[in-house]
């Protein structure tokens, strides 16, 4: 196929689009990939559908030779099967609503978990028709509240989902490893630098969960990875290592004391250092216990105050906490909140009004740190006023523990912390690729999906979850393969193998390098002529290939008076003279590798 500039329907851009923050989202509008329609919502130009069709068509290969097999839902979908199972509601304002004429209700599909336990519930009926693998790649829609990034962030993009369905965990387990060895298998065709790491269900649901990140710096996920083991997780997903409880025999009382003008952890340390020194060695942000006031915002319009308990020395991560409690979204307490509750303190809340128990009744959840016999300084709940030797397990305790401190550098690696081998976490960040998931019995009980067992007894059906943002992964792709230039798309993305280029005015350059493409078309070579004649200067076609990105750019010039032409490899900038008779056999083996 030839791709001719002077008819293709694209406009390179020479500045970046005023509203992209990554290379990404400005690379692929300046070289003409993808056009913005509304916030969070954008055209695929010709050159980006062919992208984005070589990409879908990579993960298709794969899904395809592991057997599993591809169906489409619709967009369009109808309230009751989320209502059934409580994601209506749950979603809150992160989906698209909408009524028919009829007044019935619909949604846009954010994800479709229900449609798919409907259709196999509908066919299947046996264990003998099980395991099944289904999948589609689709469009989905996401009310997102803040959309950036281009199509890395969008409120409507394509996705790859699939699920597996079993009548046994073991099943399940072999469903779920097929599937992990696809991705890899997928992702190292794709193009990019990844990372598999250890992560939370959220909102779907179900147990083991890892994802595939993209190794990004721009990239919205953090994760940790261990220095000495291969420990990897998302920072939502780790766990911290607690302190095994100690006993607490002999420790001295908890007591009282002035601390004035101390509303903050840092006024406290001094203070406690000025005027209530340790024999052993100086306080430290870690000695205290900071009590943190959250609004719990439900799904249903319900809001919940939420106090944490954690190491002073640390901060409550807004990510990670809200990881623990999706789909419930998280807000700081403001004061008008604050002052519904006048046994709080500001500045000196402690434990004691804290908890279920408690004075304020709030739920109190602390640290996995604060384990029993940890000794605390923390407020007293009265201004001006700590409490020293407060020890958890005898002086206070929570209603729960909850995953919500910040992971920093340097903490303990959670699988180190079992075996003893010392190793420590180290952080980076990545763009979310792919997401696996145990979803187990959640949605087969609440839709009713049951099949006859071997025995003749009804079994409800287990299930797996395994998505891919395939949109997503055309930005990713760019992430990863551009320089000051542009765009450097892999060989087996890239929207065409060859980009000829017509560097002059004569007409027997313009009949050469159409000859070449023709050629090389012929063997099956996806070309880019830059045919444009006229006011087109060959600088103005240089700087387009070179943003477009294709990975073997020719230009017929003036060394077609010598009998040359010349290939660059976009990637490494390496130029290479090649005599014209011999062009299109060179090309074509390049291309087939």
């Amino acid at each position: 196929m030839i791709l001719r500039m002077s008819s293709l329907f694209v406009r390179t851009l020479r500045d970046d689009p005023a509203d992209a923050e990554v290379a990404s989202h400005r690379l692929l509008v300046r070289a003409g990939y993808i056009r913005r329609a509304a916030p969070g919502i954008y055209t695929w130009l010709p050159l980006g559908l062919r992208v984005l069709r070589k990409v879908e068509g990579i993960i298709r290969e794969e899904m395809d030779a592991m057997g599993a097999q591809e169906l489409q839902f619709p967009a369009l979908l109808p309230r009751e099967p989320y209502e059934a199972t409580g994601r209506w509601t749950d979603y809150g304002d992160g989906i698209f609503r909408l009524k028919d004429r009829k007044d019935g209700d619909y949604l846009l599909g954010p994800t479709h978990e229900e449609m798919f336990t409907l259709v196999v519930k509908d066919l299947y009926s046996s264990y003998k028709d099980l395991p099944v693998w289904l999948y589609q790649i689709q469009t989905k829609y996401r009310d997102e509240a803040r959309p950036r990034a281009g199509i890395l962030r969008g409120r409507e993009f394509i996705m790859k989902d699939s699920y597996s369905f079993d009548t046994t965990d073991e099943g399940l387990d072999a469903s779920y490893a097929a599937h992990r060895a696809a991705y890899v298998k997928t992702f190292d065709r794709l193009g990019f630098d990844y990372v598999i790491v250890k992560a939370t269900a959220g909102a779907m649901g179900g147990s083991k969960s890892e994802e595939f990140l993209a190794k990004a710096d721009v990239g919205e996920d953090t994760y940790v990875r261990c220095t000495t083991c291969d420990y990897a997780a998302n920072v939502e997903a780790v766990e911290v290592p607690a302190p095994a409880p100690v006993d607490f025999d002999g420790l001295p009382a908890a007591h009282p004391e002035p601390t004035p003008d101390t509303p903050t952890i840092d006024s406290l340390v001094a203070v406690l250092n000025a005027q209530h020194p340790r024999a052993d060695r100086a306080w430290t942000a870690a000695d205290t216990l900071k009590n943190v006031l959250v609004q719990l915002k439900h799904p249903d319009g319900r809001r919940e105050p939420l106090a944490i308990g954690l190491p002073g020395d640390r901060e409550v991560d807004q990510k990670r906490l809200e990881g623990q409690l999706e789909p419930i979204e998280v807000e700081p307490m403001d004061e008008a909140e604050l002052r519904k509750h006048p046994e709080l303190v500001k500045g000196y809340i402690g434990p004691g009004v804290l908890g279920e128990a408690g004075a304020s009744g709030i739920r109190y959840l602390l640290d996995p740190r604060v384990s029993t016999g940890t000794v605390w300084v923390t407020g007293a709940n009265v201004a001006g006023t700590h409490v020293l030797d407060l020890v958890a397990g005898r002086d206070f305790a929570g209603d729960g523990t909850i995953e919500a401190a910040e992971v920093r550098d340097g903490d303990t690696c959670p699988q180190c912390a079992l075996t003893g081998a010392g190793g420590t976490l180290e952080s980076a960040r990545g763009i979310e690729m792919g997401h696996i998931f145990q979803l187990g019995r959640k949605y087969a009980e609440a839709l009713d999906l049951k099949v006859l067992d071997e025995n003749g007894k009804l079994v409800t059906v287990t299930m797996g979850s395994y998505g891919i943002g395939v949109s997503r992964a055309v930005a990713a792709i760019a992430e990863g393969n551009n320089d000051e230039l542009g765009l450097v798309w892999p060989r087996e993305i890239a929207p065409a193998d060859v980009h000829v280029v017509a560097a002059g005015k004569e007409p027997a350059i313009f009949e050469a390098a159409a000859e070449l493409a023709a050629t090389i078309s012929a063997d099956g070579v996806d070309v880019i002529y830059d045919d444009r004649a006229g006011k087109v200067s060959p600088g103005v076609k240089f700087k387009d290939a070179e943003l477009i990105g294709v990975p073997l750019i020719v230009t017929v010039g003036r060394g077609l008076a010598d009998g040359t032409i010349e290939v660059k490899d976009r990637r490494t900038g390496e130029r290479t003279e090649v005599p014209v008779e011999e062009a299109a056999a060179y090309l074509t083996a390049l291309v087939r590798g």
